[in-house]
C-alpha cells in the first residue's frame, strides 16, 4: 500500500463496529494520530481504545488496509469522504450487547422523594407559580370554563329533540337536519347537539367511541355546539339521493 499525503483538513467517513449493527457518519480531522482517533471512536462504538483494531474500506466497501500505526496520522492513509472505518473489538463484549437497553440499570425515585427535592422542574414551577401551580390563573380558567358551560346550557335549553334545524359550523357549508340529542357527552366536555343531517355529510351514525346517543345511518350523524344550531321551520329538501 502506498502511503499518501492529503491536504484536505477533514474527512467524512462511516464508522461501523463488531459490537453493533448500525453505522455512524462522522467528520474527523486528518491531523489526528491513530491513537487519538481511537480515543474519539470510544464515544461512537463503546469499545475501549486499547481493545480496538481498525480496518479501512473504500466507498465501494472494498478493503484497503488496517490502520495499525498508532503514531501515524489519519491523513497519511488513503482515507477519503465516503470511506468506512470498521472497528473490531477485542474486549470480549458480544455483538449487540450495548444495544440491549433492557440490561441498563434504571434509576427510579419515589413520588415522595421527588416532591422533597428542590432542584426539580416541579419545584421550580411551584416557586415561580407556573402552569398548574399558578392558582390565580387556574381560578380564572375555571371561572371562564364555568361561564362557557353556563352559556352553552342556556343555548341548549332552547333546542328540543325532534326539531328541524340548520347548522352553521365553522368551515362548513350550511346544512339542514333534525335534532336528535341535546346534552352532555362522554367524548368531550360541555353541551352538544346531535343532528341527523338530511344528506350524508356527517361523521358518525349517532354513536361516538362505542356509546350511542341516537340512531341514524352512517355518515348522517354529527355533534355540534348549540351556538351553531338554529331551530325553525326548515323543510327537508329533495337532493335526489335515491335516484339511480
Amino acid at each position: 500500500m502506498e502511503v499518501t499525503g492529503i491536504s484536505a483538513p477533514t474527512v467524512t467517513v462511516f464508522i461501523s463496529s463488531s459490537l453493533n449493527s448500525f453505522r455512524s457518519e462522522k467528520r474527523y480531522s486528518r491531523s489526528l494520530t491513530i491513537a487519538e482517533f481511537k480515543c474519539k471512536l470510544e464515544l461512537v462504538v463503546g469499545s475501549p481504545a486499547s481493545c480496538m483494531e481498525l480496518e479501512l474500506y473504500g466507498a465501494d466497501d472494498k478493503f484497503y488496509s488496517k490502520l495499525d500505526q498508532e503514531d501515524a496520522l489519519l491523513g497519511s492513509y488513503p482515507v477519503d469522504d465516503g470511506c468506512r472505518i470498521h472497528v473490531i473489538d477485542h474486549s470480549g463484549v458480544r455483538l449487540g450487547e450495548y444495544e440491549d437497553v433492557s440490561k441498563v440499570e434504571k434509576y427510579e425515585i419515589s413520588p415522595e422523594a421527588y416532591e422533597r427535592r428542590q432542584n426539580t422542574v416541579r419545584s421550580f414551577m411551584k416557586r415561580s407559580k407556573l402552569g398548574p401551580y399558578n392558582e390565580e390563573l387556574r381560578a380564572q380558567q375555571e371561572a371562564e370554563a364555568a361561564q362557557r358551560l353556563s352559556e352553552e346550557k342556556a343555548q341548549a335549553s332552547a333546542i328540543s329533540v325532534g326539531s328541524r334545524c340548520e347548522v352553521r359550523a365553522p368551515g362548513q357549508s350550511l346544512r339542514r337536519g333534525t335534532v336528535m340529542y341535546v346534552g352532555l357527552t362522554d367524548f368531550k366536555p360541555g353541551y352538544w347537539v346531535g343532528v341527523r343531517y338530511d344528506e350524508p355529510l356527517g361523521k358518525n351514525d349517532g354513536s361516538v367511541n362505542g356509546k350511542r346517543y341516537f340512531e341514524c345511518q352512517a355518515k348522517y350523524g354529527a355533534f355540534v355546539k348549540p351556538s351553531a344550531v338554529t331551530v325553525g321551520d326548515f323543510p327537508e329538501e329533495d337532493y335526489g339521493l335515491d335516484e339511480m
